[in-house]
């Protein structure tokens, strides 16, 4: 079977997440070629030494370029801050690696081009990581959408809301740094815009207002200093889909007490769909035009929606964050092998992109923005 070798680069919660998945995909799905754990670096070099100890790669680096030139390495996973991703993803691509990068892709439209032409210039297969749309059910309600389940789409109502910001005491850092790009429209709300593309295709038109709560933080962790904050706490974009339906989406991370709430709400002329990723090994679905004290029934993930089988044979039990990501990582590698592409790419991720830009034009505009 064929080997590849696999390099990590970043040690942080993403970068744990690309370990654990590496190690687990061959097991979940063993017709993918074999993982070989090379390398992992990271700018602290004792960082990436434990993190190799821990998750059994060959070697460890306090310089990512290290990695992108090991002729070992066919394979570079980019959990990084997104402002660090253009550079490392352009040398690994001119080095001939495989791409993996976690998002936003980019800071902006511009460099998010700039790095997908680049990766399909030279054939490489990218991959971003946009892990909650691996889940069974997920798949299961766009194959309803596409089946005609739930009739004309009617509305879309999304969501990502977390808490990770709301402490206005808690230090600056570079998520609130500009240069990166925008906040939370880009950071959690590049995560319910693919999932709304990912559902119901490409969004065509947005209206949007960006706000920033907390004004200023302390410059570092604790530093009497402020420093202004530049970008936005929370987004609430209208959206129009190039299908036609308008919709609805909020990205919120000072949402205080949510912790997860990745949902949407989906309405049709035949039914409808209700799902929050808090509860995301189940789906409510209401069919129109039988008994209306039915209600919503709950659909449970199990064995009949896959690759849920190929974790648990039981229906009930459950998979958890590291089990989509072995998902997407297991997918990831079956497409550098040869296989059928699952994305989303770096084209979809530009895409994905250009909405988020959008809304930012929108929101200091005023109105409506074309997503071109």
């Amino acid at each position: 079977m064929k080997k590849l070798g696999i390099g990590i680069v970043g040690t942080g919660f993403m970068g744990k997440a690309h370990a654990f998945a590496y190690r687990a995909a061959l097991a979940a799905f063993p017709d993918i070629p074999v993982p070989v754990l090379r390398m992992i670096a990271d700018a602290n070099a004792p960082s990436a030494a434990k993190a190799a100890a821990q998750f059994g790669f060959e070697a460890s680096s306090g310089n990512w370029r290290d990695l992108v030139n090991d002729p070992a390495i066919d394979v570079v996973s980019i959990t990084t801050p997104n402002i660090l991703h253009k550079e490392m993803a352009l040398a690994a691509i001119a080095a001939g690696k495989h791409v993996h990068c976690e998002k936003p892709l980019a800071p902006s439209v511009a460099e998010a081009e700039e790095m997908m032409k680049a990766a399909e210039a030279k054939g490489i297969v990218t991959q971003v990581g946009y892990n909650y749309i691996k889940n069974p059910l997920l798949k299961l309600a766009r194959q309803m959408v596409e089946a005609g389940e739930l009739g004309d789409i009617t509305g879309f109502r999304g969501i990502h809301a977390e808490d990770y910001m709301h402490d206005p005491d808690s230090p600056h850092s570079w998520r609130l740094d500009p240069v990166g790009g925008p906040g939370v429209v880009a950071d959690l709300g590049s995560h319910i815009i693919g999932m709304a593309r990912f559902l119901l295709g490409p969004i065509s038109e947005v209206n949007a207002e960006l706000e920033t709560v907390v004004k200023n933080r302390a410059a570092s962790a604790g530093a009497t200093e402020r420093k202004q904050v530049l970008v936005d706490d929370i987004a609430r974009l209208m959206v129009r889909f190039g299908r036609g339906c308008g919709g609805m989406i909020e990205a919120n991370w000072i949402a205080t007490g949510r912790k997860m709430q990745l949902g949407f709400e989906l309405t049709g002329s035949k039914g409808s769909l209700v799902f929050s990723q808090e509860r995301f090994n189940e789906m409510q679905f209401y069919k129109a035009g039988g008994d209306p004290r039915n209600g919503y029934t709950r659909i449970e993930a199990g064995p009949q929606h896959p690759p849920y089988g190929q974790f648990c044979v039981a229906a009930g039990h459950q998979l958890g964050f590291n089990d989509l990501k072995t998902i997407e990582i297991a997918e990831f590698l079956g497409a550098v092998g040869g296989g059928q592409a699952a994305g989303p790419d770096f084209r979809e991720a530009w895409e994905i992109q250009k909405v988020v830009e959008a809304a930012v034009q929108s929101s200091r505009s005023r109105s409506w923005r074309n997503v071109l």
